[in-house]
């Protein structure tokens, strides 16, 4: 039978003026400590055991010197603030989303309290990213039980390291632009003027002087503009360059590893046919997810994100919990790693997974730039 968390542990916001707990938000609901208590012991059962929990279950708890008909009179009011609901009729409660909520706020809170463990997971050293992420995606799956993704690292917000322009023949230059991340983009433009290679080390040198160290988003129209009148006589060419580091970058997809989506059938609560057919399809074939990394990817968040329910910005997930990280590589590359599972899943078992995958895909990385083995 699971710990109860005592009230201090779990209790970790409160206005002492009123007792309101705010928990990254406004309940505007008053729980006591009995309160509490009591919901964190139907929320941990349930996700121990996926069944509705009845007072008598609550009851048997060490920690707990309450009676049943105490204990049901608490669930009552619990049911009322909208925190557990029941089922069927004499059945026992389970959680809400707002229960939910509740309690990963609260869990998130006591996590930043603590100091983050080592964790046992060993991801094996391997030479390229792809294999590596392929590897944590797996790993992530048979040590949770729930399905996984990862992405592959990306550039957006990278600012431009140089830009490197070659006359490869007749009509053709070679654009090599780096990124920051060491990220590197290629291209052969074809331009309908004669252009010497005089010519295009002036371009290169314009090009560079414009537009090193800016990322896409500080690219305006009107710097654009500026450059091609700088460009003179070349300005057409210019113009095909420009557009081609701009195309190329942003046509880049996102890479999206998954592993793990057959683990959601052992569910019952997700064994909804029609359901349960357009979240597999969702996991296998990537649909929608590009919205959920979006989300993650913005810097304003905190590193771990728990999506439950209808939170989900996913339309096909909104019957699961989703949790996501996400990761940092050399020099500004961040990628985006999640968990999928029912709404009763091990939130500590998965964020404690999450936190160690970041820590050694961060090790495994920073040894690569110490050039350590």
């Amino acid at each position: 039978m699971s710990r109860i968390v005592s009230t201090q542990e779990f209790r970790v916001l409160t206005d002492r003026k009123n007792g309101t707990y705010l928990e990254g938000r406004e309940y505007g609901m008053e729980l006591d400590d009995r309160k509490i208590t009591i919901l964190h012991a139907i929320i941990q059962t349930y996700l121990d055991t996926g069944e509705p929990v009845g007072s008598r279950t609550i009851s048997k708890f060490p920690d707990l010197s309450l009676s049943s008909a105490t204990i049901r009179n608490e669930m009552a009011d619990l049911e009322e603030m909208g925190y557990i609901f029941q089922p069927h009729t004499s059945a026992g409660r389970i959680p809400t989303d707002k229960g939910y909520r509740f309690y990963v706020d609260n869990m998130m809170r006591v996590r930043e309290a603590e100091e983050a463990g080592s964790g046992s997971m060993i991801v094996e050293k391997v030479d390229r990213l792809e294999q590596v992420l392929k590897q944590v995606v797996k790993m992530l799956a048979v040590n949770t039980n729930y399905a996984s993704l990862i992405t592959a690292p990306q550039a957006d917000r990278s600012k431009m390291r140089f830009i490197q322009l070659s006359l490869v023949g007749e009509g053709q230059v070679l654009a090599v632009v780096m990124l920051e991340g060491k990220l590197i983009k290629h291209k052969v433009i074809p331009v309908d003027e004669d252009i010497t290679e005089q010519d295009v080390v002036k371009i290169n040198l314009l090009l560079n002087s414009s537009l090193q160290g800016l990322s896409l988003g500080e690219i305006n129209l009107d710097m654009i503009q500026e450059i091609k009148r700088s460009a003179g006589e070349h300005r057409e060419t210019v113009s095909r360059i420009i557009d081609m580091i701009v195309d190329t970058i942003q046509e880049q997809e996102t890479e999206i590893y998954t592993s793990g989506t057959t683990n959601l059938l052992k569910y019952p609560e997700l064994g909804d046919r029609e359901k349960t057919g357009l979240l597999l399809n969702a996991l296998e074939e990537k649909q929608g997810l590009n919205e959920l990394i979006a989300r993650d990817g913005n810097e304003d968040r905190h590193p771990i994100q728990v999506y439950i329910g209808s939170e989900s910005p996913v339309q096909s997930m909104q019957d699961c919990s989703i949790v996501t990280a996400t990761y940092e590589l050399d020099e500004g590359l961040k990628g985006t790693i999640g968990i999928i599972g029912p709404k009763r899943m091990d939130y500590r078992k998965v964020v404690d997974n999450l936190e160690t995958v970041m820590h050694q895909l961060d090790s495994i990385f920073k040894k690569d730039k110490d050039g350590q083995e």
